[in-house]
């Protein structure tokens, strides 16, 4: 560019020659030249872009687009050749032109040249990078459920630009434990880096969801939820096998189980004639409470307590790999007609335990008297855990 003073000195020396001559000077063409640096893009793909190029003094000469690694011309002037509907230039009609590329695709990439055809011909070049958020592409899990023991492989294949990474958590950041050596070493993680996890020796403790995260640096961010299920036969546990309660009491049972699959849970009476699983009722409330996925607690709750309510009654649980069951002995406590406990109706199996209790020792003896000033229920439920206990 040139200065104030060099323009006035440029346009003075022309009026003198016009004055001496009585003719215009003959000037040297001024060649095209460009203002500014082609720039380069980052964009995400389905974005819109475009490319500035300012050039002045074009005069006669033309201004052309060119993708350069193809080679292919895009667009001479304003004029487009490319057959692509997604591509447009416009122009300021003074010294600017801009390349437009729409809803970007993948195949945008690459580097585009602002060209004016003059010779030799001038260029300047910007690139186009094309970045693509990381997506989840389904893939076939070798296996999202295993026998106990047994092995799980979760896969997790994912796509975008730049390669994403995919990373392993466990719902509610519970731990990823890996097993080793006949599951006797263990190594816990709280995520796990990769597109495969293996989980091996896998434990009932395993089951739950696992989240397969992938991330580029292009936002959003995905994830997927894989379902870990790890299958064993029942396992059944009454919290009291001999519960004691006096006639017209409400007693309740306790039961806890685990199972996977899902198993079908119920309480029946051991000692009836028919052995049908016993249902709601007035005298019979059956609740579960789940605690996990696997586990839960059945209570059965016997109102008003008649004499025929005594006897055994048995937890059972069954699913595909099998069947187990507990037992509890329920007996009677009889309340003598000075409102002290006499000693305990037994029946069913409580009675065989019962009759083979051990004689009580004196300071047991002297306990008994002493618990004899108590309340007659309280009296009543202490002595029968201290029989209870001299079992063993």
């Amino acid at each position: 560019m040139l200065s104030p003073s060099t323009k006035a000195a440029c346009w003075l020396m022309t009026f003198l020659s016009v004055f001496v001559t009585g003719e215009m000077p003959i000037q040297a063409e001024v060649e095209p030249e460009f203002l500014q640096a082609l720039e380069n893009h980052t964009v995400t793909q389905g974005r819109d872009v475009h490319f500035t190029c300012v050039v002045n003094h074009l005069s006669h000469y033309r201004v052309a687009w060119i993708k350069s690694d193809s080679k292919a011309i895009l667009a001479i002037h304003t004029n487009m050749v490319a057959l692509n509907p997604r591509l447009s230039v416009t122009y300021n009609n003074h010294n600017t032109w801009k390349l437009h590329v729409s809803n970007v695709q993948a195949n945008d990439s690459g580097t585009y040249m602002c060209q004016v055809n003059t010779d030799p011909m001038k260029s300047q070049m910007g690139h186009l990078s094309v970045v693509i958020p990381p997506d989840i592409v389904d893939s076939v899990t070798e296996g999202s459920s295993a026998r106990e023991g047994g092995i799980i492989r979760l896969i997790c294949s994912a796509i975008g630009v730049p390669p994403p990474t995919v990373l392993w958590r466990r719902e509610n950041n519970r731990p990823i434990v890996f097993r080793h050596d006949g599951g006797r070493e263990k190594k816990v993680e709280d995520s796990h880096k990769g597109e495969s996890l293996e989980l091996s020796h896998v434990q009932r403790t395993d089951m739950g969801a696992y989240y397969c995260i992938a991330s580029n640096g292009v936002p959003p961010t995905v994830s997927r939820r894989y379902h870990v299920q790890v299958h064993f036969i029942p396992q059944v546990k009454v919290t009291n096998q001999l519960v004691g309660a006096p006639l017209g009491s409400d007693v309740e049972l306790q039961c806890y189980i685990e199972a996977s699959p899902k198993a079908m849970n119920s309480w029946y009476r051991e000692d009836s004639l028919v052995s049908d699983k016993l249902l709601e009722n007035p005298k019979f409330r059956i609740m579960e409470a789940a605690v996990n996925e696997y586990s839960l607690w059945m209570n059965l709750t016997i109102k008003s307590l008649a004499p025929g309510d005594f006897g055994t009654y048995v937890c059972a649980s069954v699913n595909a790999l099998g069947k187990m069951e507990s037992q509890v002995s329920l007996h009677k406590l009889q309340l003598s007609m000075n409102g002290y406990a006499d000693e305990p109706m037994v029946s069913g199996a409580a009675w065989q335990r019962a009759r083979n209790l051990p004689a009580m020792r004196p300071a047991a003896s002297h306990a008994h008297q002493y618990l004899k000033h108590l309340p007659p229920q309280l009296y009543a439920l202490l002595l029968t855990t201290i029989r209870y206990i001299h079992t063993f």
